[in-house]
Formats: structure tokens, sequence, C-alpha cells
């Protein structure tokens, strides 16, 4: 699967340049898009949909209803008028939906505490977004190798 690195202090701007790398490295465009609330944006959904890919990622009304059950919304907030926002809130409040968010933790957050707690991976030893870019890939490179490799041993 793709991977990178960025400087930008938050997420937002990267879930397209990642679904991109995705599409390079796999040759094919992925079917649906799994993604935390920092990574939302209007023309994140917007885009996405443009491109036919399923997204999953609640803006962050929605992943506090998600995690704590309480409804987004409420007195004093303005009703969603963007139909992509609607579209995805519909879609995450399904079962399945929900099911398909779930996996999200179960597919990206093991691979990161695992580098961090198991590997020590706690800062980048290198300085430079270019060098850190390569030791980000090696990192992701040496786990996705150790993964395939317990998994062929299963088999």
């Amino acid at each position: 699967m793709g991977q990178r690195v960025t400087q930008n202090k938050n997420d937002n701007q990267a879930l397209v340049p990642m679904v991109d790398e995705v599409e390079r490295c796999c040759g094919a465009r992925p079917q649906r898009v799994l993604a935390d609330c920092g990574f939302f944006s209007n023309e994140n959904l917007r885009e996405m949909e443009e491109r036919g890919i399923e997204i999953y990622l609640p803006d962050p009304n929605l992943a506090r209803e998600l995690s704590t059950g309480q409804a987004a919304g409420g007195v004093g907030r303005m009703a969603v008028s963007n139909p992509s926002l609607q579209r995805v809130r519909q879609r995450l409040r399904t079962t399945e939906g929900r099911a398909w968010y779930k996996k999200r933790k179960a597919l990206v957050e093991p691979v990161i505490g695992i580098l961090k707690e198991q590997r020590g991976m706690r800062q980048f030893q290198r300085r430079r977004l270019s060098a850190v870019a390569v030791e980000w890939a090696l990192a992701a490179t040496a786990y996705n190798l150790f993964h395939y490799h317990a998994l062929r041993r299963s088999v």
C-alpha cells in the first residue's frame, strides 16, 4: 500500500495525495476510503465522490457521535446543508457503515502502535523531509515484510 509523510499541521490536505499514492502503488483506484475526522474537509468528500470512491470519513461532530453515542447536532447547531456530508453521515449511521469505519482502527492504528511501542519509533532519527520520508518508507516496508512473513507461516 501507499505511505507518505508531510509537514502539515493537520491531515486535511493529505487525503487526496494519499489516495493518489495508493492508486499509483496498487495500479487501481480504491473502492472505499476509511479515515478519521482529522482528514475531514468538504473538498475531500466532494473529490472522493467525483472519483466514485465510497468514503467513510466523519466530520468532527459525527466522530463525537460515533464514539459517545450522543447524536450530532443539537440546540444552536446549524443544519447540515452540504449534500456530500449528508450522504456520508447517513452512510456512517448504518450498521454496515459503522462496521466499515471500525475497520480503520484495526488496519491503521495497530501499525502506528507497533512501530512506536515495539520498534521504538517515537521520533525520527533523520532531519529534512526527504530523509524522514526514506526513514518512514523503510519502517513501513519492514513492518509489511514482517507481517507478510507471519501470514505466510500461518497458511
